[in-house]
């Protein structure tokens, strides 16, 4: 443990720390009774916690605190900062923006304001947006006596509003009310829905802003560089070591800077001040030498030689900007961007002297001392950017824009003489409306982020919410997306930090290619939002810390006193840390500043840092005084009767968030037996440290890790139940189980997320022996009496679209009755007398689903009446279905979508039952495809007359070592045979939320089975018992998306390719099984050069062509001479006809075109 604090020199009353409540339980005694008659040091169930904790933060909770963050405070600073429109010619014409407000989502169809819920914009591809509404103050009339006016609410633009957060109008709602609304209330909400359909902004993973970093460049130089990022501008500064000198690198200086002619620059004119600054230690002096030499070489004295030698260097923007030219180009830069989050003001420099000179001191730590370089891939430099700050950056450059366009249009209608009179400044702001909300919807809906300001461009952004299994789209909410890309194979970001404990799961990443980079968020972790800064600063200077501008070089570092860091500003110094970080987590814990404000102690470097800032990960954990908790029984009471809440425990100073920084200063117990008396902190629950998905693993603690790491991405794609109104939804495809049912098995964290409730997978019967050598290399032996009661059964709903479009010439799509005398092959059966299918009705391929007819000629205007066009003047543009038959057409539905065009929808249902090669799964990676499907005549049955509903080969226990699965064939099993749902939570024996396996076996033997769950077994062919006890009962499975009727592919002749006349490519465009380059190797080896010749060109693109022997050139074939004719020779003397690949002819022509003469030399075969 860093460091020995003791938290306890208070008297412990004043906490609550001790156990003597204030109140009157005290009987005549003055004992306590509840203390005396309480057990000596019996660990408290603190599960209650987390359903408290989830009901205010976690899982979904960061998003929408970041988008309510964003809304309540963020929009109005932003808009206060550019809150002028004044016109340039007229200064007298000028609009302000008094407040802003986002209302209710609403949309405007035909001048009437309707209310939006997101159902409605789902069904009818709408974007759930709110009008941002303004206050303005605008003048009115001629210059010599403008008249003010005020307009309240005016719309600026419309915000796509997140779901569930304070905007929406799912925010608060109980179940019966979001029922009334057709929404689900296990939905998590924390997406948008823009133009009907789901998107996600993802959680962007950053390196921490304003904070020094030191690490090598390429060259294997030591460099700090810090990225500043302040309201006005984002730079990004680095101090370089390099041949022993510091150098800067700037990206206003095209070269490397000495670093000492910029400190001198900024003032600091002797060298001793400057070795003060750095430290007295003579190598650290040592260090500085070489460097001061070179600003010497330079010939820089003085202040002002340093500032002319580096105006030599600054880049010269090309357009000449006056203001700047005056001052000096290299004074404005080593101002406002050189280190730009430390504030210069009245042009005092000795702050961002003081901030070089510690980090020249911390890159010759480094040098000293290896161990002081810094880890990027270490969480706590690490910061989450969340939708909310996304949003407001994009918030800001489009209001921005909006502005700039008000005040452009302003001065443009300005220019004509006497316009200013009556000219209103306000209306301009409804046809400028469209900027803010085409470019948020854009934005959103593409993915790609264009931030001019910052020259920021980053694609992929958003994502559309996956519901292919309700865990899925939870899992997708807490995805926290990389900074790399994906293609650099690097190592360091992807392996598992020990950092990562608690706040990201380790379990939960994908395999392949972005392995270790996209993470996900753990159980109870937390998010921060920014918080006030000014209150803190002056709260520390109030504590003791001395500023910086009272102390002279010589005292920076005197070895006894701590610098403070706040944010990554250098505040000052304090001579006290420890004592200092106590006072700042004691009033954390009453609740006398943010509860999210870490403090930590950095012996190494001497340093104190304190952080408000957003986009920390930070978790709770229950406080202990001396390794005794400070949460008792009585306290977990109140909370079950509902007395207390999450919140009253942090505010009591009985919980408190530590983020991974402060983490390293507390020592922290797993259990309150593990809790020794150095112990600060114990855990809440160790199983949070998973995240949601590998939450669904019961006894993950007992499976070989990577066993978890498949079944976190396969438990994303298992069928299931996706909401409750998921059979009111449309989406493009949907996969739902016929009878999902919840695990025997279950776990904490399913229940806390509501996993019971939508469940994914059914529980089968598993006996695990071999059996028919159909079930090799994981194949699945399935009971056909259990496919006939439902077992897998799944539904896979389509949908297809049709729009009546209408034409720039005012013609339009129709819809056409079915002529039933006409159709004999009896493709319009299914339609209505509308021309529309009618639902009910059984899909055969290639039948019309609707019979519409579009105009022929759409460009040029009609006279008279569109609708009175001719039959003639439209041709047939019905839509078939291409499908493999047996879809049944589940729901139309009529819409109509943005542009006012009608919108037919259909859902087509299709009811599959498990076949041969279907993807099954059990919770454990175990994944399986359907090897055979046997009769339950055939199938072995136990003595008691249970016959199994799947078999499983015992191999694939051995080299997996997924004893977890095991585990929880035995509790199910008890679980079926005493009537309670057993728990396999991860690490859950000590806490009692795991079923031990040996109180499982005893259940198990008192109910008359064998205690190891392995039964007497005969077979069902031969009637005969097996020479072998066999290890039979219930296990979770899942039937995951991935079924054969979707990818079963084979074609002999078929469609071609118009250029190369080859075969197409692909499922879709019934393309052809290609032979490739490995394949032709093998046949090559094997000699067979006949079915390469037929595989390769018979079969692909055979093709005779006419060559001439004379000049070796392709010719034609003449049918008129009924002779092959050379083109340049101009005779058909020495044709002879040779076949082709018609892809080598196609080549031989093409480098003809380029002046290249490929000649065939023939000879006789």
């Amino acid at each position: 443990m860093g460091l020995k604090h003791d938290p306890l020199q208070n008297p412990p009353n004043q906490f609550n720390g001790g156990n003597k409540l204030p109140g009157d339980h005290c009987g005549d005694s003055g004992f306590d009774q509840r203390v005396l008659t309480a057990p000596i040091k019996s660990a408290v169930d603190k599960f209650q916690l987390l359903p408290e904790f989830l009901k205010v933060r976690g899982l979904v909770k960061q998003h929408l605190d970041s988008f309510n963050y964003f809304v309540r405070t963020d929009i109005k600073k932003i808009v206060r900062a550019n809150d002028l429109i004044v016109a340039s010619r007229y200064p007298h014409i000028y609009l302000r923006f008094l407040n802003v407000g986002i209302g209710k989502p609403s949309i405007m169809i035909d001048e009437v304001t309707e209310d939006l819920t997101p159902q409605t914009c789902r069904l009818s591809d709408l974007t759930y947006a709110a009008p941002i509404c303004a206050d303005v103050e605008y003048t009115l009339g001629s210059h010599d006596k403008p008249d003010i006016k005020r307009k309240l609410k005016v719309e600026i633009g419309r915000m796509p509003i997140m779901l569930r957060s304070c905007c929406c109008v799912l925010h608060g709602r109980d179940e019966a009310e979001l029922a009334k609304l057709g929404e689900c209330p296990l939905d998590p909400g924390g997406y948008f829905v823009i133009k009907g359909t789901e998107k996600v902004i993802l959680i962007q993973e950053q390196l921490s802003k304003n904070r020094i970093i030191i690490d090598t460049d390429k060259k294997g130089n030591i460099t700090a560089s810090v990225t500043s990022s302040t309201e006005k501008i984002k730079t990004k500064t680095v101090v370089v070591m390099e041949k022993e000198k510091l150098w800067l690198q700037l990206n206003k200086f095209p070269k490397k800077v000495p670093l000492m002619v910029v400190m001198k620059a900024m003032g600091m004119e002797s060298d001793q001040e400057v070795t003060q600054m750095v430290g007295r230690d003579p190598r650290y002096s040592f260090l500085l030498l070489p460097s001061i030499e070179e600003c010497t070489k330079c010939k820089v004295y003085t202040r002002e030689q340093a500032l002319e030698y580096l105006d030599k260097l600054v880049k010269r923007p090309t357009y000449s900007n006056n203001a700047a030219e005056k001052e000096g180009a290299a004074f404005s830069a080593l101002r406002d961007v050189f280190l730009a989050n430390v504030p210069v003001d009245q042009d005092n420099f000795r702050p961002k002297c003081i901030y070089v000179a510690v980090m020249m001191r911390r890159i010759m730590d480094a040098i000293l001392n290896k161990d002081a370089m810094d880890d990027k891939d270490y969480v706590g430099n690490k910061r989450l950017e969340l939708s909310g700050q996304l949003i407001s950056l994009l918030f800001e450059d489009l209001f921005k824009s909006m502005t700039t366009e008000v005040k452009n249009l302003t001065d443009k209608m300005l220019e004509k003489p006497d316009k200013a009179k009556n000219f209103d400044i306000c209306t301009l702001l409804t046809r400028t409306r469209s900027i803010i909300t085409l470019g948020l919807e854009r934005t959103l809906s593409t993915g790609n982020f264009e931030i001019k300001r910052f020259r920021m461009e980053r694609k992929g952004m958003t994502q559309v919410l996956q519901r292919l299994s309700f865990i899925g789209a939870l899992g997708h909410m807490t995805r926290v997306s990389p900074q790399f890309e994906k293609s650099r194979k690097v190592s360091g970001p992807r392996a598992l930090q020990p950092s990562q404990w608690g706040m990201l799961c380790p379990c939960d990443t994908p395999e392949g290619e972005s392995c270790g980079l996209v993470k996900n968020l753990a159980l109870m972790t937390h998010v921060t939002t920014d918080e006030e800064e000014k209150p803190l600063i002056s709260l520390c200077e109030s504590l003791g810390v001395e500023d910086m501008k009272d102390l002279s070089a010589e005292e920076l570092h005197t070895p006894d006193s701590f610098l403070v860091i706040f944010n990554g500003l250098i505040l000052g110094k304090h001579r006290r840390p420890l004592r200092f970080a106590t006072a700042i987590r004691k009033l954390r814990r009453a609740g006398k500043i943010g509860e999210f404000v870490s403090v930590y102690v950095n012996e190494k470097q001497h340093c104190v840092y304190l952080a408000s800032d957003g986009g920390r990960v930070c978790r709770p954990l229950v406080i202990a005084d001396k390794g005794i908790s400070r949460i008792k029984q009585h306290h977990m009471k109140e909370l079950m009767d509902g007395v207390r809440t999450f919140d009253d425990f942090l505010r009591d100073g009985l919980l408190e968030y530590l983020d991974v920084n402060e983490e390293n200063n507390a020592l922290i117990a797993l259990y309150e037996g593990d809790a020794t008396s150095e112990t600060t902190h114990i855990e809440i629950e160790p199983f949070t440290i998973l995240g949601v998905i590998a939450g669904l693993i019961p006894y993950p603690h007992h499976n070989q890790s990577p066993r978890n790491t498949y079944q976190c991405a396969m438990g994303k794609q298992a069928m299931g139940n996706i909401a409750f109104n998921q059979l009111r939804r449309m989406d493009s495809l949907l996969y739902l189980l016929v009878y999902p049912q919840r695990p025997l098995l279950t776990t904490k964290t399913i229940e806390l997320v509501g996993y019971d409730k939508l469940g994914a997978g059914q529980n089968a019967t598993v006996a695990v022996m071999s059996y028919s050598g159909y079930d090799i290399e994981d194949a699945i032996v399935m009971n056909k009496a259990s496919l006939d009661r439902g077992f897998g059964r799944c539904i896979v709903m389509k949908k297809y679209n049709a729009i009546i479009q209408k034409h720039s010439n005012d013609t339009s799509d129709r819809i056409l009755r079915p002529n039933r005398t006409a159709d004999t092959a009896g493709r319009m059966q299914i339609l209505d007398d509308d021309g529309i299918a009618a639902p009910g009705e059984i899909l055969r391929p290639y039948d019309i689903y609707i019979n519409k007819q579009s105009p022929i000629d759409t460009r040029t205007p009609k006279t008279g009446s569109a609708a009175n066009l001719p039959d003639s003047a439209y041709r047939s543009n019905a839509q078939s279905f291409k499908g493999n038959g047996g879809e049944v057409v589940d729901r139309v539905v009529l819409c109509s979508d943005k542009d006012n065009n009608m919108c037919i929808k259909f859902l087509i249902r299709h009811t599959r039952r498990p076949e041969l090669g279907d993807k099954f799964s059990s919770r454990h990676g175990q994944k399986g495809v359907c090897g055979t499907i046997v009769p339950q005549e055939d199938f072995p049955f136990s003595e008691k007359g249970i016959c199994p509903d799947l078999i499983m080969n015992p191999h694939g226990f051995p080299s997996r070592m997924t004893v977890g699965k095991m585990i929880e064939l035995l509790g199910g099993k008890a679980g079926v045979s005493c009537g309670r749902f057993h728990y396999g939570s991860a690490f859950g024996e000590r806490s009692g939320h795991a079923d031990k396996v040996e109180t499982i076996s005893e259940t198990l033997v008192s109910k008359g089975f064998n205690y190891s769950g392995k039964d007497f077994i005969y077979s069902g062919i031969t009637g005969c018992p097996l020479q072998a006890y066999i290890f039979m009962g219930p296990i979770y499975y899942q039937k995951l998306k991935h079924m054969v009727l979707d990818k079963m592919h084979a074609r002999g002749s078929g469609p071609r390719v118009m250029l190369t006349r080859q075969p197409t490519e692909g499922r879709a465009r019934n393309g052809g099984l290609r032979v490739g380059e490995m394949e032709r190797d093998c046949l090559i080896a094997y000699g067979a050069s006949m079915l390469i010749y037929e595989r390769l060109m018979l079969s692909s693109d055979p093709f005779e062509v006419q060559v001439c022997t004379a000049c070796g050139l392709l010719g034609y074939y003449n049918h008129k001479l009924k002779t092959g004719i050379c083109s340049s020779c101009k005779n058909g003397d020495n044709i002879s006809t040779m076949k082709l690949p018609y892809a080598c002819k196609l080549m031989i022509q093409e480098l003809q075109s380029m002046n290249i003469v490929p000649r065939l030399k023939l000879a006789d075969a």
